[in-house]
């Protein structure tokens, strides 16, 4: 089964959910930390043996003395990351997707690809956890191919559980797509309310089976509650407010080895989500 964490906003708890659940599994488990621009789980999990690899795409390189400036990879290029300006082409290497399509349409064969790094993957592990986090290169833009080759060493024989970027932007609906549930975090306010609208209005058309888990209540007001009573979301967990959660989390510490008396709320909420796979209302984002 594949997990997929996500929220509307950052700063919600997508995280503290992520290491928590991944906590509780008694079997191995993967945690993928997709949030390539700013990956924290590893602050609270402690790994060890740490591995780490490159990843790049393939970007043009253009031969000037082949090259006699049609102008065909230019219109070809979705993406403007090559054009001609006059006699030769230009490239752009930070907007290329690396499809290598403007090689392809070439006419004089005047296009070769080279490697351009963008990140890396470090992968480690901590008891029956293995964590595997993308962090992508200063300055690089290019965050949904990270977090495809993230996801691409992923083992499916084991439970896995994506951390996913906050937002509805590109790099989410990378994460998201072909996971088996999605678990969108909010807060009770006003600003987690408007954020949570947009996700379940994303997870939604990605047709993912989803529930909510509402962080810190007790603060705010009740209408994330109304608003999933209303539209019928399932709320799958609670977590209040507790002055000790925050202190636990400021130390780099595992809620459920922190505070153990939470653990149940971890061992329930994966039982409800492994309970979905044959509930079609929940599939539906319906009690």
């Amino acid at each position: 089964m594949t997990i997929a964490i996500a929220s509307g906003k950052g700063g919600t708890g997508k995280t503290t959910v992520a290491v928590n659940l991944a906590r509780i599994f008694e079997t191995e488990v993967q945690l993928l930390d997709c949030d390539v621009e700013a990956p924290n789980a590893h602050l609270f999990l402690k790994t060890g043996n740490r591995k780490e690899a490159a990843v790049a795409i393939r970007v043009p390189e253009v031969d000037e003395k082949i090259c006699d400036g049609c102008g065909e990879c230019g219109r070809f290029c979705a993406y403007n990351a090559i054009a001609v300006f006059g006699p030769r082409p230009m490239v752009f290497p930070e907007m290329c997707h690396g499809c290598g399509g403007c090689a392809l349409v070439c006419p004089k064969k005047a296009i070769r690809e080279t490697d351009r790094r963008i990140g890396v993957i470090e992968t480690s592990r901590t008891g029956n956890i293995t964590l595997i986090q993308g962090c992508l290169d200063i300055g690089v833009a290019m965050a949904p191919t990270l977090i495809r080759a993230v996801k691409a060493r992923r083992q499916t024989d084991r439970p896995a559980i994506l951390d996913a970027p906050p937002g509805t932007s590109c790099p989410v609906i990378t994460t998201l797509r072909k996971a088996d549930f999605a678990l969108l975090v909010t807060e009770p306010t006003p600003f987690g309310l408007y954020d949570l609208t947009m996700a379940v209005e994303m997870i939604r058309e990605l047709k993912i089976p989803f529930g909510v888990i509402v962080n810190r209540v007790g603060v705010g007001d009740d209408r994330v509650h109304a608003f999933c009573r209303e539209t019928g979301i399932p709320i799958l967990l609670e977590i209040p407010d507790d002055r000790r959660i925050a202190e636990a989390y400021s130390r780099g510490e595992i809620l459920v080895e922190a505070r153990p008396e939470y653990r149940a709320l971890f061992t329930g909420l994966l039982e409800k989500i492994k309970k979905a796979g044959g509930n079609n209302r929940l599939k539906e984002g319906k009690e």
